[in-house]
C-alpha cells in the first residue's frame, strides 16, 4: 500500500504525525508530497518517509503527483493532521479483497469537546447516506479505480467531493466504522459555528453549479 500525504506548511505537526507511521514502513511505502512550504517540511520529513515529493501547491495536485510516483496496487490520501486506527492498513486490504474498489473511514476529532462528538457523527452518517468522502477520512482506492477516474479532478476546493462521484460509477464505497482521528484544531482557530456554516455555505455553492476557484478565493479569504 502507498500512502500519500499531502502537506503545507506543517513542520510543527509534522514529526508527531510521521513518527506514528514508521510502523507500517515494512508494509507500506509513504510518500510526502510538499506543495511549496516556506517552513522545514520536506527536510524534517526525509528520513521518515521512502520520498518527498516536490509540487505545485493544492491538495489535488498533491495527491495526484504522489499517485503517479506510487509502487504499491492500493493508494491511500491521509491528510497530516489525520492518524489511523491501529488496524487501519488491515482494514482497507480486507475491503479491498472483498471487492470494494474504494472507501473511507469514519472521522472522530481530537477534542473531548460533545460538540465534536456531534459533528462527527453527522459528517459519518451524511457520508453512508450520500456515499460522498471527505479528505479527512482518509479516502482510499485501488490504483486501477484512481486510473479509472483520471485522480482527482484539477480543481481548488471540493476535490474529495468530485473524485467521490467519480468513484461512485465503479461501485459503494466501503465505510469502514473505524475512526480515524482527525485534528480539530482549524475549527478552533477560526471558529467552529463560523466553520460549520462556511462549509455548509461551500457545499451547496459547489452542489448548485459554483466554481471551485470561486469557492477557494472565498473559503481562504474568510479564514
Amino acid at each position: 500500500m502507498s500512502i500519500v500525504i499531502p502537506v503545507l506548511n506543517e513542520a510543527g505537526q509534522l514529526p508527531a504525525k510521521l513518527h506514528a507511521l514508521q510502523g507500517l514502513r515494512d508494509r507500506c511505502q509513504l510518500l510526502l508530497v510538499d506543495g511549496g512550504s516556506h517552513d522545514d517540511s520536506p527536510e524534517m520529513a526525509k528520513p521518515l518517509v521512502d520520498k518527498v515529493i516536490l509540487s505545485s501547491r493544492g491538495r489535488a495536485t498533491q495527491m495526484n503527483a504522489g499517485a503517479l510516483q506510487a509502487d504499491a496496487e492500493i493508494l491511500l490520501f491521509l491528510h497530516a493532521d489525520t492518524r489511523l486506527p491501529e488496524n487501519g492498513i488491515d482494514l482497507i486490504s480486507q475491503a479491498i479483497a472483498e471487492g470494494f474498489h474504494w472507501g473511507r473511514f469514519d472521522v472522530a476529532f481530537d477534542t473531548p469537546n460533545p460538540i465534536f462528538k456531534l459533528i462527527a457523527f453527522m459528517m459519518n452518517q451524511r457520508s453512508r447516506l450520500t456515499g460522498i468522502a471527505t479528505g479527512d477520512q482518509a479516502l482510499f482506492m485501488t490504483l486501477p479505480a484512481f486510473a479509472a477516474v483520471g485522480g482527482f479532478p484539477q480543481i481548488a476546493l471540493m476535490e474529495d467531493i468530485a473524485v467521490s462521484e467519480k468513484l461512485k460509477k465503479l461501485g459503494k464505497p466501503c465505510c469502514l466504522k473505524a475512526k480515524v482521528l482527525t485534528s480539530a484544531r482549524r475549527w478552533q482557530q477560526y471558529g467552529l459555528f463560523k466553520t460549520i456554516l462556511l462549509m455548509w455555505w461551500l457545499r451547496l455553492a459547489y452542489f448548485f453549479g459554483a466554481d471551485p476557484e470561486d469557492l477557494a478565493m472565498r473559503y481562504y479569504r474568510r479564514r
